[in-house]
């Protein structure tokens, strides 16, 4: 819908203009008393009228076919079982994740605040993309409306912004927890992990809507082919009949602070804290100070790695098959792994877990 209203004006209104351009100049060369005057009148706009005409003739396109993976063949069915097994663990343990903090007093610090917000970033996430993926698999391909492909991109978007920033604000929290440990209590207070994580959430809506705004406003008359498993920014603007290479610049322009100042920020934070901990004079007190960042240096490490490798090179030069690839990493690895490592060595959430089940 939002489409359609926005194309109105871009397509009706120019083709009135050029029309009423046109009777004026069709009345005017009437008027012309030789032939070969009208002949020649008529001759410098013939060209500009044909292609007016075959623009105005395009039509705008209603469904989109995702490709998906045209390679699994035979393995289809075994690759859709292990996406859906992998769908339902992750839904699972980040669902588990914010019962867990919400729950227990235990927990009621910053960093599981983030953790938690982090978890229904990751459900955003994998409910947006996972579903429509495996109809893509099963049936080797899969359609859907231009309006709900954008709208997929809107909330794909906004979780993996978000997620950038919630993993830079984590970040900043075990900075002062490790660097300013006498600071930590006074300067992470409840107020701001609120305004913090707030912070992080109305930024990722207002740039993806700027995004999604700018994609709408293009013409997509064909072809609706997509070499992906979901739509995702650049394979969006390829189905454009429009110019865009202004709203792949505005794009590449919005990611960079996104993706890379933020990572700057994460690198710096944690040269000052591996500063710290090495300055550490016990063994066992640097190998329990490192501990308590480790699990948040390996996500961000597999986070940023991918989301670096596919959307910092150019879009005409990406691979395909690469791009899918490091896609599956972030969109299905990711959100499963995400609650695993944090959970995995730490003795608070075991301890949450086991009181909220009653197991003793």
């Amino acid at each position: 819908m939002e489409v359609t209203i926005l194309s109105i004006p871009m397509i009706v209104c120019p083709f009135i203009i050029i029309l009423i351009s046109y009777v004026f100049i069709v009345h005017a060369i009437l008027r012309i008393s030789s032939v070969s005057g009208r002949k020649k009148a008529f001759s410098t706009c013939s060209s500009h009228l044909t292609v007016a005409i075959q623009t105005m003739n395009l039509s705008t396109i209603k469904e989109i076919l995702l490709l998906g993976f045209q390679t699994l063949h035979d393995f289809r069915i075994l690759f859709c079982h292990i996406f859906l097994i992998s769908y339902c663990l992750t839904i699972s343990v980040n669902i588990l994740i914010i019962v867990l903090v919400s729950s227990s007093r235990s927990l009621h610090s910053p960093m599981y605040f983030f953790l938690m917000h982090l978890s229904i970033s990751d459900l955003i996430l994998t409910t947006d993309i996972v579903p429509l993926m495996l109809e893509v698999i099963i049936n080797n391909g899969a359609k859907m409306t231009l309006a709900g492909c954008i709208t997929q991109f809107y909330f794909f978007g906004v979780s993996e912004a978000s997620e950038c920033l919630l993993l830079t604000v984590m970040s900043y929290d075990r900075y002062l927890a490790i660097c300013n440990p006498l600071r930590y209590v006074s300067v992470m207070s409840p107020a701001l992990c609120i305004r913090l994580v707030l912070m992080s959430w109305v930024i990722s809506f207002s740039i993806l809507f700027a995004d999604v705004m700018t994609i709408s406003s293009l013409n997509f008359c064909g072809p609706n082919v997509i070499n992906h498993f979901f739509c995702d920014f650049f394979p969006l603007l390829g189905l454009s009949c429009s110019d865009f290479e202004g709203a792949a610049l505005q794009g590449t322009l919005m990611a960079i602070p996104v993706v890379i100042l933020l990572f700057i920020i994460i690198v710096v934070s944690y040269s000052c804290i591996v500063s710290s901990i090495l300055k550490i004079p016990s063994l066992l007190g640097r190998q329990k100070a490192f501990s308590t960042c480790s699990s948040h240096l390996i996500v961000v490490s597999i986070y940023y790695g991918t989301m670096i490798g596919i959307y910092t090179q150019p879009p005409r030069s990406q691979s395909f098959s690469a791009n899918k690839a490091l896609s599956l990493v972030y969109t299905v690895v990711t959100p499963l792994f995400n609650p695993v490592i944090y959970s995995l060595r730490n003795k608070d959430i075991k301890v949450a877990f086991i009181k909220l089940f009653g197991i003793k």
